[in-house]
């Protein structure tokens, strides 16, 4: 078939208004959202064979850090038949789980929860590669397993890339992982001497979990660059910046308040949950004081690995130790690395790449309606969900505000207010108040 034969072929393609690059949660969450959207035609593309919500950080007894209620649809449009309510009804558990009174939400059932919607939503496509996107001055081109397709707007969800420090690069993945890959990998871990680095939560469910073994590691090590091993702020002030109220003010603020509101902010995201911290410590003290089990395990807040080598089968990690300034040698079979993750655009976008624009520290550049910056025509949109924690704030990267930022892109989509997204009047007054606002407040009191 002749180069032109081809181009007609594909001119003839009806474009889609959306295609999805991932199906993770926010994808899916854009996806429930867009059922309710008749007038709208999308398809979601993931190159897995199914939806399966990091399952290398399924061990037993995880938990959710946010409501249930925090779900794919609830917050913009709780009649959804993708809510998470609905599918307690229709898998015939309501009542159970209302009877098992989880303080938080097992993480594996938020797990089935998405797996169900994803199984049920006709417009998601699974085993289905997305090699290359391009625009040709019409509509993006997506090159699906060899197929072209064509989309007038974008949505990447392809989830954030585990980040690892510089030191460990090259280190053998087998006994140097990744927090993601703890289900897998832990069980073959040497029974010696384990390190966990990072003191979020990730790196205190993996502590617990090594501690509840029938055999713990001989000696165990939790390193955190944090001064203490902190606990989520999930009080209700600290909650507000997971509104939208907030994420508008913060929206409003410049790079150097952004970066310092976001700093104060951390511990409400990335904080140990206090059940996870109390059952780490309550272990500790049944292995000292309660059991003939002597454990060899150092809790080492504010440490900072500045360099490690691989030797003769095990780990030399050089640690600052920023309390009092010392400098100390630690030595382990295994390191674990919780170290968090980071976005990077997906290499099918390499044909756009150069055409979009970014800060000066390599950041997308995200609208209000999480629209990125490039330089192509207005109306075609590319939509980044979970690259903007720096331009949104620290809820950009969690569950909780999901569902209202699904509704905002199917409101920029279609080009009206499908979903009823103003603001209530704030529970905490973050920006400034206008003098004649304030002066009338103190005269009413």
């Amino acid at each position: 078939m002749s180069d032109t034969a081809r181009t007609t072929d594909l001119d003839s393609i009806e474009p889609l208004d959306l295609a999805g690059v991932g199906v993770g949660p926010f994808n899916l969450s854009l996806a429930a959202q867009l059922d309710s959207v008749p007038e709208l035609s999308a398809r979601f593309f993931e190159r897995r064979p199914r939806f399966d919500w990091h399952p290398g950080m399924m061990l037993p007894d995880v938990e959710l850090q946010s409501s249930y209620l925090k779900d794919l649809v609830t917050s913009t449009n709780p009649t959804s038949p993708w809510s998470f309510t609905s599918y307690l009804v229709q898998t015939k558990r309501f009542f159970a789980f209302l009877n098992a009174h989880y303080d938080a939400a097992p993480r594996k059932e938020f797990a089935r929860y998405f797996a169900w919607v994803a199984e049920q939503l006709p417009t998601l496509t699974f085993g289905a590669d997305v090699s290359e996107v391009d625009h040709d001055g019409r509509d993006f081109v997506l090159t699906v397993d060899g197929t072209k397709r064509r989309a007038r707007n974008l949505a990447i969800g392809v989830g954030m890339q585990p980040q690892l420090p510089d030191w460990a690069q090259g280190f053998d993945r087998g006994r140097c992982f990744h927090a993601s890959e703890a289900v897998d990998r832990l069980p073959g871990l040497p029974a010696g001497r384990v390190a966990v680095i990072g003191g979020g939560q990730s790196g205190a469910e993996i502590v617990q979990h090594l501690l509840a073994q029938e055999t713990p590691p001989q000696a165990l090590s939790w390193l955190s660059r944090r001064h203490n091993f902190e606990p989520l702020n999930d009080t209700p002030f600290s909650n507000q910046v997971f509104s939208p109220e907030y994420v508008d003010a913060y929206r409003k603020l410049g790079d150097e308040r952004k970066t310092a509101a976001f700093a104060t902010a951390v511990l409400t995201s990335d904080g140990v949950s206090p059940s996870t911290i109390d059952a780490i410590y309550r272990r500790l003290y049944a292995m000292r004081y309660l059991e003939d089990s002597p454990v060899d395990a150092a809790m080492l807040p504010s440490r900072d690995v500045i360099q490690a080598e691989e030797r003769n089968g095990e780990y030399r990690l050089i640690v600052r130790n920023g309390f009092d300034g010392g400098i100390e040698v630690l030595f382990a079979d295994a390191l674990v690395l919780a170290t968090g993750y980071r976005f990077r655009l997906p290499d099918a976008l390499a044909p756009l790449k150069r055409r979009i624009a970014t800060d000066r520290q390599d950041r997308l550049i995200l609208a209000d309606d999480y629209s990125v910056a490039w330089d192509g025509p207005r109306h075609a949109r590319i939509f980044a969900l979970n690259a903007g924690r720096h331009s949104h704030g620290i809820a950009e990267s969690q569950l909780s505000l999901m569902a209202w930022r699904s509704s905002a892109i199917v409101n920029a989509l279609v080009g009206y207010d499908r979903f009823d997204l103003e603001l209530p009047e704030p529970m905490v007054n973050w920006a400034s108040i206008a003098p004649a606002v304030a002066g009338a407040a103190r005269a009413d009191a």
